[in-house]
């Protein structure tokens, strides 16, 4: 196997053997890739800075099986999530998403869309429901680059417009997990949105977290709760895995309520 470079973000390092470390590594040429980081384990090693949430410029190669990382230098380091549970559990389920959006194929612009909400994460991690918004809109914006993106725009039933008549409270829409939204109250339904909700939610697909005219952000602590619920049922129904870093922000943030 040719040497080469790769520039990506460590989603996950494991243990390899007695000293070694196993680097997933999330980048645009390969998508994911799966590398051994020799001695990496050892404190005084060269390679020891292979850790996840690291933006890394790697040497790889290998005459054969599992390609060895050679070389490697930290280009940008966001482990500081990790000293908050909030930003942690939030890291780790983008970190998650990223591992089952790539995992057959290359996503164009997954790395610096991820590496994008990454730095709003330290931007806002002083703030648990800044936190929460930005990691719902975080995976929208990814599940969307990786082909899984919600239908919000269209009722998946009847194709008419999802328009959430403002202010018409007795009015709901219905999340069925495997087609998308559908208006009224719908049997099956996994959760069920008001029309303010629906709206919030239509706006993350936006670049901006949507806000006031005063600089805060829309919707409280506890519609984002719901959001990030939806999100939690719509990855784990079209990704056949249910999310733990999830499950564990959301059971942090209402602790913390």
């Amino acid at each position: 196997m040719a040497e080469r470079r790769l520039t990506g973000l460590a989603l996950k390092v494991g243990p390899l053997g007695e000293h070694d470390r196993l680097l997933s590594l999330l980048s645009d040429a390969e998508g994911i890739g799966r590398f051994a980081v020799p001695g990496a384990r050892r404190p005084k090693s060269s390679l020891a800075a292979a850790a996840p949430l690291t933006l890394l410029e790697l040497q790889v190669g290998g005459r054969s099986g599992l390609a060895r990382v050679r070389q490697l230098r930290v280009l940008r380091s966001f482990s500081g999530l990790g000293q908050q549970l909030e930003t942690l559990a939030a890291a780790q389920a983008l970190c998650d998403l990223c591992l089952q959006l790539a995992a057959q194929d290359p996503v164009d612009g997954l790395l610096d869309t991820m590496q994008l909400h990454l730095e709003r994460l330290e931007e806002h991690r002083a703030d648990p429901e800044l936190v929460l918004a930005s990691t719902v809109q975080a995976c929208i914006h990814l599940l969307t680059l990786g082909g899984y993106g919600l239908p919000l725009q269209t009722c998946c039933l009847t194709g008419d417009p999802l328009e959430p008549p403002l202010g018409q409270w007795e009015w709901r829409c219905s999340l069925l997990p495997q087609d998308g939204f559908a208006i009224d109250e719908q049997p099956g339904a996994a959760i069920q949105l008001n029309p303010s909700e629906l709206a919030l939610l239509q706006r993350l697909t936006r670049a901006e977290l949507p806000r006031r005219r005063d600089g805060a952000l829309m919707g409280p602590p506890a519609v984002w709760r719901r959001l990030l619920r939806v999100v939690e049922i719509w990855s784990r129904t079209h990704l056949n895995r249910p999310s733990k870093a999830l499950a564990m922000l959301r059971e942090t943030l209402l602790a913390g309520a």
